[in-house]
């Protein structure tokens, strides 16, 4: 039987007391108003998944685990291609953490009976398993990629080392160019016909080139300064402020450092009164939220064939993926991708397909004495 005191109210009508609560405890400073927000955008993509006229006490246990993989197999209206990616682990992980304090909030307050969430099933080994790719992109993709920043920039570059400003030969265009990128009709006149002080490719390159072969994380991006890139000895290096007020000075490769002084010239940047290094085509420093739209906007340069959807997270994956892969020392990796500890390294070095097959190939034990096979 149910309790005397029991509101059954609908979806809708929880979830419309629920975001209300929640926002004003921002005016007492309980939650900040971007949390608030999070919450509250969260319950909106609950109710349009529950249906907003059910009652919410009617909400079984099967019931939230529907919602739950209705959710994670949602395409992330973050991007800006239709169906180009699915919701990332981290969102899942958030939207069930949104779901399960608004439950908790209907049991104390007497809207439901007992909490759907205890009889939920999915864990979080389901949600992500719906997740069709990995984080990091394969080196193909990751070439295709960068193939198309570098022919946005006007600088194929000779796949040379860290560098600086000190020339470079034009040469080869290197595996990442040519065949990996793809014209995108109509975009790069659009871009020349702008005003000089609005043209944004040498930027969204450089953009693409920073965190796809140095791995920064993008607060530590948009938060770069022109003066934290110096020269020494010949090399260019970025002075990256990380966490925890740590720094870092990591030598660029000499393909960037060459679209970085390019992007710089362009720009007028030595005089500029902003001193951030990316910004807005109004002049403003460049948002976190603004560095996705830049990667699928040069994303639609690549040719499908080598094209997968990636989060600015998902370039530091590849960048400590590829830099693994191919032996680099791993304390070097450590450093240039700003960890403290070398287990660190374990949660961003992805499988690559085929490298289990390659590693057995080349067997240390299997070598003869002068290292042939």
């Amino acid at each position: 039987m149910r309790p005397a005191d029991l509101n059954r109210l609908t979806v809708q009508e929880s979830a419309d007391r629920y975001v209300e609560l929640i926002r004003a405890k921002t005016l007492t400073g309980a939650l900040s108003p971007a949390t608030a927000e999070v919450y509250a955008r969260d319950v909106a993509t609950f109710v349009r998944l529950a249906g907003e006229g059910k009652v919410l006490d009617d909400l079984t246990g099967e019931d939230v685990d529907a919602i739950l993989l209705a959710f994670a197999r949602k395409p992330d209206g973050r991007r800006a291609e239709p169906g180009a990616g699915l919701q990332s682990a981290s969102s899942q992980s958030r939207f069930r953490r949104s779901v399960s304090a608004l439950f908790k909030h209907a049991t104390l307050t007497g809207w439901v009976q007992i909490n759907p969430m205890a009889l939920a099933t999915v864990t979080a080994k389901d949600r992500g398993g719906l997740r069709p790719e990995r984080r990091a992109l394969t080196r193909e993709q990751a070439q295709g990629l960068i193939g198309a920043a570098r022919d946005l920039s006007g600088h194929r570059g000779d796949g040379g080392g860290p560098g600086g400003a000190q020339g470079g030969a034009q040469g080869d265009a290197g595996v990442a160019g040519g065949a990996g990128a793809v014209p995108v009709d109509g975009a790069a006149g659009a871009q020349r016909g702008r005003r000089r002080d609005q043209r944004t490719e040498l930027r969204d390159a450089l953009i693409v080139l920073l965190l796809s072969t140095m791995g920064p994380r993008v607060s530590e991006l948009v938060r770069a300064n022109v003066e934290d890139f110096y020269t020494n000895d010949g090399v260019r290096y970025w002075r990256i402020f990380g966490k925890g007020g740590k720094t870092r000075d990591v030598p660029l490769p000499g393909d960037v450092a060459r679209v970085l002084e390019a992007y710089l010239l362009e720009r007028g940047r030595a005089d500029a009164p902003e001193k951030a290094l990316l910004l807005s085509w109004r002049g403003r420093r460049l948002a976190r939220g603004d560095v996705q739209a830049v990667i699928d906007r040069v994303q639609r340069r690549v040719d499908p064939d080598r094209r997968r959807s990636v989060t600015p997270h998902g370039l530091r994956h590849t960048t400590a993926t590829h830099l693994l892969a191919d032996a680099v020392d791993m304390d070097a990796v450590r450093r240039v991708l700003g960890h403290s500890d070398l287990a660190t390294l374990g949660r961003y070095r992805d499988e690559l397909p085929g490298e289990l097959e390659v590693a057995m190939r080349a067997h240390p034990l299997l070598r003869g004495p002068s290292g042939g096979r």
